[in-house]
């Protein structure tokens, strides 16, 4: 084995990222001196990407595979990089690996209420809050415009812009949106795919972006929730007179186990009194006073009555009118008569309302 093959094995090196900390994106590997070896073998994982930075220059990105450093593996650095020495030397370089994985679960919230102008309640305030997604698409950009040379970079240094961002757009894009604020709830999965949308040109500027956003919640203020669920109370109430007597035998009956005999007297007085009221006497037994009469019943509707006479139909006639016609005889018993909701024709003396014009007449005086 010759002195250039034996100097070439003591300058192989393996170069590879193992992460278990679920919140690291970018890992510089250490060397000393950042000597990488040349020939040294690079592996990038599944969910990896490696960037070659050489003398402060960005040179290469690798994605998950097995690579040698060499110059034919390599034509951006070898541009970069003399290779004067016959045994092959070291070079000094920083390789970065980037996390490619989905960082799920993370936070996002307004910090203080949106203002929006609401169909039904006009202006009025709301807060949310939900989760998203992020992941690298870019590492070289997402190096370049975020990472610099931190040589560990953590999601929770970004997290904060990040949640700036959607918190931006989620408060244009739910002011624009002219839903009411009662239906949002049943408008979040639409919502949360507009606001990504949204924030997704702000976010590849960074090389990143954002496959998930969800919106958990969106809520009022605690003074606009409050007045709300007592408009909703009246409207499962119904009856107030009921609710006011079923809220006070509550309220008496929690008073009568907070202070004991005396409270329990009190309630029982006040239960019969209730009781009395509601059976129809006054407070304490005494007569109840004057009920406002009920409004007098609706006239009945007087019938117009047609009479059948040699195959012709005449009339209308009022009652009065057929009065006077059985009067004058014009109108007998046997005379056919039809009025509206009678099943046909009849004779007159078959109809009661009409059998009564007929005049009975009187038995024969008694004898003196």
């Amino acid at each position: 084995m010759g002195i250039f093959d034996f100097l070439s094995g003591e300058f192989i090196d393996v170069i590879h990222w193992v992460d278990d900390s679920r919140d690291t994106m970018v890992w510089r590997f250490e060397r000393e001196g950042h000597a990488i070896k040349y020939g040294a073998k690079l592996t990038v994982r599944e969910g990896q990407a490696a960037v070659f930075v050489h003398e402060g220059q960005l040179a290469d990105v690798f994605t998950p595979g097995l690579y040698m450093l060499e110059t034919n593996n390599m034509p951006i650095l070898t541009t970069l990089q003399h290779w004067d020495h016959g045994f092959r030397s070291p070079f000094k370089s920083e390789i970065y690996f980037v996390n490619t994985t989905r960082f799920t679960d993370l936070k996002w919230g307004t910090k203080n209420p949106i203002m929006l102008r609401d169909p039904e309640f006009g202006p009025t305030r709301l807060r949310a809050f939900g989760t998203y997604a992020v992941k690298v698409t870019d590492p070289a950009k997402f190096m370049l415009e975020i990472v610099g040379t931190d040589g560990e970079f953590t999601m929770d240094e970004i997290s904060f812009q990040i949640r700036n961002i959607i918190v931006q757009e989620f408060s244009r894009v739910v002011a624009s949106s002219g839903i009411p604020v009662l239906d949002m709830a049943a408008n979040t999965a639409d919502l949360g795919k507009h606001v990504a949308e949204a924030i997704s040109a702000n976010i590849a500027a960074y090389g990143l972006a954002i496959p998930e956003l969800y919106i958990e919640n969106i809520s009022l203020p605690p003074a606009v929730e409050e007045a709300l669920d007592k408009r909703t109370s009246m409207g499962v109430v119904g009856d107030l007179n009921r609710y006011t007597q079923y809220a006070t035998a509550e309220a008496l009956q929690k008073g009568g186990e907070v202070s004991g005999g005396m409270g329990a007297g009190i309630g029982a007085g006040i239960g019969m009194a209730m009781g009395a009221q509601m059976a129809g006497r006054g407070p304490w037994g005494a007569a109840p006073a004057a009920a406002t009469p009920p409004p007098p019943p609706p006239p009945p509707v007087e019938h117009v009555w047609h009479v059948a006479e040699n195959g012709e139909t005449k009339g209308p006639f009022s009652r009065a009118t057929m009065g006077r016609m059985a009067a004058d005889g014009s109108l007998t018993r046997q005379s056919h008569v039809w009025t509206a909701g009678q099943d046909g024709w009849k004779r007159a003396e078959d109809v009661a309302e009409l059998a009564q014009l007929f005049t009975v007449l009187p038995p024969p005086p008694p004898e003196t």
